[in-house]
Formats: structure tokens, sequence, C-alpha cells
């Protein structure tokens, strides 16, 4: 019974690390295979082999490198049996098994930069935008098609097809895997940027399922940021890790001990994280300094307000609403439309902010978005027009994928009924 305990330890310890660190082991793997089915089938073959050695012989010291090199060694078996059928897999795996003791033994960070590597490689011009973001959720994040698919509002099909044309314009165009030199960093530079913010709200509010939450994600967004900031520490890069650490310093208080939606006024703010507060705060005043001021930067300011509020009474909502209009200046969209709505009705009252709700709403831009419908209930709810604010509750219950937004819903749903 003790070994059968100690073997199911190490499997959790398996599990564990296959959550965490499954990624940095694949953009490691396709460093040193160039390829990223190679690299792939490489990762899950060094997990197998894990979990029928590991509890047998023990975790390794360093277990990210042991499944490095045990994903190499494996793939390189793999082409020598395939070149029996393929002379040109001969050459590949000679080529692949030289210097292999130097190559494992990378040091810690060149291994974590591998990651980054990865993320440039993916967001290369030669990509179209939609498959530079779906590819890099996909192979540097690990996301699900199925999730991806519901982020670009298309069938797992469509997406998937996207991400096998793109890796093989990878290969095609032998894109090289690193990351570019200072002076083609810029162009390549919003793309970037864009996906790991994707990234982060994936983490930070998951599109779909039980959790409202995945931190795994919402942690190497922020990791990958800092990282950015150390590379080029432009305004916009650290605009956006000032954004992430605002908003991720509310994660404790964002959901209940049952797992359920806490709304922004209803959240204890003595349990927000000061230090992270204090650190996007500061990132956010060196980003303003800059001479131009991007989209993730005023963002960022629009979160520190709320986070210097000692309650959300004390919210300084003009000045969140003269932030919105700036946003709406660099990247105007309804959804920062109707965010500025629900804004301009603290600041002006409810009835302000429905007849720019309906306005939004009446073009047809936001028709299914749940959060749009949500808000105008709450403005409707507000003014005391309980029918129209049980109807756009009913119409965001439609709409809304995730189980904690949905429970929050159908709760403020029936307190209307009460």
């Amino acid at each position: 019974m003790a070994n059968e305990h100690g073997s199911e330890q190490v499997r959790t310890q398996i599990d564990i690390i296959y959550r965490t660190e499954s990624r940095r082991i694949f953009a490691t793997l396709i460093r040193l295979l160039g390829d990223f089915d190679l690299a792939e089938d490489a990762l899950h073959e060094a997990f197998r082999v894990a979990m029928e050695q590991w509890p047998r012989d023990g975790v390794p010291a360093n277990p990210r490198a042991w499944l490095v090199s045990t994903g190499r060694f494996k793939a390189i078996d793999a082409l020598r049996r395939r070149a029996r059928f393929d002379a040109s897999l001969v050459v590949l795996a000679e080529q692949l098994d030289q210097d292999i003791d130097n190559t494992i033994g990378q040091d810690d960070e060149e291994i974590e930069d591998d990651r980054l590597r990865l993320i440039f490689t993916c967001c290369h011009p030669a990509l179209s935008p939609d498959a530079r973001v779906a590819l890099t959720l996909r192979e540097v994040c690990g996301l699900t098609t199925e999730a991806i698919a519901h982020a670009f509002l298309t069938t797992p099909s469509t997406l998937a097809q996207r991400i096998v044309r793109a890796k093989s314009k990878i290969s095609d165009a032998h894109i090289p895997y690193e990351v570019p030199d200072r002076e083609a960093l810029p162009e390549r530079l919003d793309t970037v940027l864009q996906v790991i913010y994707l990234v982060f709200n994936e983490g930070y509010y998951a599109s779909s399922g039980e959790s409202l939450t995945r931190s795994d994600l919402s942690d190497e967004a922020i990791r990958l940021a800092r990282l950015l900031v150390e590379l080029l520490p432009e305004s916009e890069v650290v605009g956006l890790l000032a954004l992430m650490l605002l908003h991720e310093a509310r994660r404790a208080t964002r959901a209940s001990t049952e797992g359920d939606l806490v709304l922004l006024e209803d959240q204890d703010r003595t349990r927000w994280n000061r230090e992270q507060i204090a650190e996007g705060i500061a990132l956010v005043r060196q980003a303003l300094s800059s001479d131009s001021v991007g989209a993730y930067t005023l963002q960022a300011a629009i979160a520190a307000v709320h986070a210097s509020a000692t309650d959300f009474a004390a919210t300084d909502w003009a000045q969140i609403v003269g932030l919105y209009d700036l946003l709406m200046q660099v990247t105007p969209s309804p959804v920062v439309e109707i965010n500025r709505a629900g804004a301009v009705a603290m600041r002006d009252g409810p009835a302000a902010g429905l007849e720019l709700v309906d306005d939004i709403l009446a073009r047809g831009d936001l028709a299914n978005y749940p959060l749009a419908h949500a808000t105008r209930a709450e403005l409707c709810r507000r003014l005391g027009k309980a029918g129209e604010a049980r109807a756009s509750y009913k119409r965001a219950l439609t709409l809304a994928q995730q189980e904690p937004e949905r429970r929050s819903l159908e709760r403020r749903l029936a307190r209307l009924s009460e």
C-alpha cells in the first residue's frame, strides 16, 4: 500500500508539472527539433515515459531538463524509424543528434527565453493577424482549439485549419525561431501585446466553463510581459504590464468561496494585493510620461483610478469617463463604449447611461455581448423599470458562457423578482 501511495503522489506531481511546465518544455523542444508537430509528439512521449519510470525510479532532480532530454531522444528515435521509408529523415536525425549534451544543458534563462522566441515566431508578419493570435494561444499557451474558436467567434474546425495553415507557412517560409533584432521589433510588437493580453484575459476571466479564473494563464501572461519590458521598455509594453498587475491585484476578491462572481462594488478591498497595486500604479506613471500614450496605458490608468479608491463610493468617475474619452480616440470600439456608458451612469445617473447603452445596442454591434445586456438590466433596475430589467437579464443569461457569470445573473434576476 505504501508503494501504491508513493506512486500516486508521483503521478500527482507529474500532473502538476504538466500543467505548469509543459508549454515551456514544448517551446524548448521546438528550438531543439525545429518543428511544431515533432515537438508536440516529443512532449507527449516524454510525459508518457515519465508516467512509467518516475513512480519506479523517483522524480529527477531537474524534471524539466529530464523531460526536454527524453522528448528529444524520443523524437530522434522516431525519425530514425521513419527513415526506413523516407531517406531524407536520416540526415535530419543525424543533425538533431549532434552536440546533444551541449544543447540539453541549457541554463534556466535560455529555457525561459524559449517561450518568448516562440511568441515572436508565431507573431511573424508573414502570418495573417488572426493566424498569429490563434497559433500563439494554441502553441505557446496550450489553450484548446474550442476555447480559441469561442474567442474568435468561429467554429473549432475552421480554427484548426487556420492553425495548420499557419504552421505550414512557418515551415515553408523558413521563418526563424528567434526574437527579432531591435530594428524589427516594434512592427512585431503590437500583435505580441495583443496575444499576451488575450492570454491574460482567458486566465483572469475564463471565456467558458465552471471556473471563473485560470491563474496559470494570467501568471504566464504577466511573466511574458515582464520579459518584454526587459527587452523593450516602451510605454505600451509597460502599460500592458501595469494593466495586468492592477487587474491581478483583485483576483482573490473576484470570486466567493463557492466560486461565484463578486462584482467590483462588493469586493473586499482590504484583500486586494497592495504590492501589485503599488507596482502597477508606478508603471502607469512611467508609461504616461511617454510622448505617445496607447490603449493599454489608458486602460491601466482607468484600473489605477479604481485601485486607488478606498471604496466603491469614493471612485473618481469623472476621471474615469475622461480616460474613456481618450481611449475612444485611440481605439474606438463598441466594448469601450459600453464600459464608458457604465462610467457615465455612475457620474451622471442611470438615465444618462441607459440612453448611451440603448444607442449602442440599437446599432446591433453588441447584440450577442452578455455584458451589454447585463449593464442595461442593471441601469433599468436602478430606474425602477423592473420589466425591462428582467428581459435584459434573461437576454444576458442566454448569451453567458461561463457558469459563475450565469449564477450571478440568475441571482440578480431572482432578487429583481423578490
